[in-house]
């Protein structure tokens, strides 16, 4: 049931304009998706939404908007170059390669649902073992062992697991292939603050603890993109780093890892959608690390990332650079002396943008029975929170003549410079308010001929289709208030 509604979700994306398939006129291209109309409404919307909470509401964390180009030493310091790969396997028969581990992960999928509980303990841990030491040799073993086919070939004729690099690489200047010439698009938004770092201590006067928050494009090589906008070779982060005082991080990873679910909780999809997922092989960079994750229609799955990210990287950058990437706190210890200078920790909160948009869309999506007998039919929402919706407001004049469409764009020209409105004449006002139901307009209000003499409207809200009399002057406060920010951030 779950697949099918999932189905439905990634038809709907499509037919409203939300999401399309990139290059489709050329067959498209593999895990590459473009945002339409609506689509980029929203995502423009949720992307404010993080920013107001995260940048605005905090007077210690400011924006930054690093490029996606970077000096290659960047990677060589964070340890990309050299660490940033993931375990592939690939099936002899079907010529198809897959991440050994979600082979692994979909394997115990199909023994909880099959009921075989013990089955899928063992093997969870007997994975995290092998992933834990970096043991590849043992995961093929474990894919061997409980008889793992190919999901295209249905064979087990598998290959050794072995460490496939997920950065893609480009030329910069002239002289392509020269080596010097060598740069790599960045595959996490991170580093652009981390080599940032002084730069905005300084200019900010700053003090420590302070944040650093970006949006933006990342990109990695995946190799098995699956399951529509989840997982993808180009994709947007929504990431804050913290600095710290060394000693001091577990207790702000506590706290952002509290405070960020509480903002997921604000969208109003039910606490149960939401779980913490503690890592058990912890990066590289890492002290401790947990996923959010979020009950998609096909599991629950990694939406966004807390980590403790100790001085890893500044350190890295400073060592490699030559720079020295500290902080002089002047705060007093419990000696009565200045803590002096040090190479801050961070703390990391890290979203996927296109994720957060996915699992908008599906915990928004809803197909409801309404009305009787033969006026019995189906109605598709989106019963997105009014502050994410794509359109604000739909204005509709009842009929095409009588000085309504006039009447109606005149609302229309007031309002469209306070929010996102849409404006149509076309059809009967049913079938107007079923398109707007489905891309998840929160209100839509009519113009008829008694509009003309009492400068009132038919206002319908979107939920509970309740439909009201109001004057044409309270329409804007309305609206606003229902779709005023306050009502996520508060």
């Amino acid at each position: 049931m779950s697949e099918e509604i999932f189905k439905k979700v990634v038809s709907h994306a499509k037919e409203y304009g939300f999401v399309f398939p990139s290059s489709e006129i050329y067959e498209g291209l593999g895990a590459v998706y473009d945002y339409g109309q609506n689509g980029v409404e929203l995502k423009n919307n949720l992307r404010q939404y993080w920013w107001k909470s995260m940048v605005q509401l905090h007077e210690n964390i400011v924006g930054l908007d690093a490029a996606i180009f970077m000096h290659p030493k960047t990677w060589k310091a964070s340890g990309h170059i050299d660490g940033f790969s993931d375990p592939m396997i690939d099936n002899k028969d079907s010529k198809k390669r897959y991440r050994a581990d979600q082979l692994l992960e979909d394997k115990i999928e199909r023994y909880q649902k099959d009921g075989k509980a013990q089955k899928a303990a063992d093997l969870q841990q007997a994975m995290d073992a092998a992933l834990l030491d970096n043991n590849l040799e043992a995961m093929k073993q474990l894919i061997v062992d409980h008889e793992i086919v190919c999901p295209v070939s249905g064979t087990r004729n598998w290959t050794d697991v072995r460490q496939f690099n997920l950065m893609f690489s480009t030329e910069m200047g002239a002289m392509a292939g020269a080596e010097d010439n060598k740069v790599y698009l960045r595959p996490e938004t991170a580093q652009g603050i981390f080599v940032n770092f002084l730069n905005v201590q300084k200019t900010g006067r700053m003090k420590v603890p302070f944040g650093i928050a970006q949006t933006g494009k990342a990109f990695r090589n995946e190799i098995i993109a699956r399951q529509f906008i989840m997982r993808m070779r180009e994709f947007e982060q929504m990431e804050m780093q913290f600095f710290v005082r060394p000693g001091t991080q577990q207790t702000w990873y506590a706290y952002w890892k509290e405070a960020r679910m509480k903002w997921h909780h604000k969208l109003g999809f039910g606490a149960e959608k939401y779980r913490f997922h503690d890592h058990v092989k912890l990066a590289h960079y890492a002290d401790a690390a947990v996923d959010i994750e979020f009950d998609f229609p096909f599991g629950f799955k990694e939406m966004e990332g807390i980590h403790s990210r100790t001085d890893f990287d500044l350190k890295n950058h400073s060592e490699l650079s030559g720079k020295k990437l500290q902080y002089f706190d002047a705060e007093l210890d419990e000696n009565g002396k200045a803590y002096g200078n040090y190479i801050p920790y961070v703390v990391e909160t890290s979203i996927g943008l296109d994720r957060l948009f996915l699992a908008t869309l599906c915990a928004a999506f809803k197909e409801e029975q309404v009305g009787e007998g033969e006026q019995k039919e189906t109605r598709t929402v989106l019963s997105l929170p009014a502050a994410l919706a794509p359109v604000k407001l739909a204005i509709f004049p009842l009929t095409k003549k009588d000085g309504l469409p006039e009447l109606a764009r005149e609302i229309m020209d007031k309002l469209k410079y306070e929010f996102n409105c849409f404006y149509e004449e076309k059809d009967a006002i049913g079938k107007r308010y079923r398109r707007q139901d489905a891309i998840g307009t929160p209100f839509c209000i009519t113009i008829d001929h008694e509009s003309l003499t009492t400068q009132t409207v038919t206002i319908r809200h979107r939920d509970t289709m309740v439909q009201e009399r109001i004057a044409i002057a309270d329409i804007q406060q309305l609206v606003q208030n229902a779709c005023s920010w306050k009502t996520l951030l508060d």
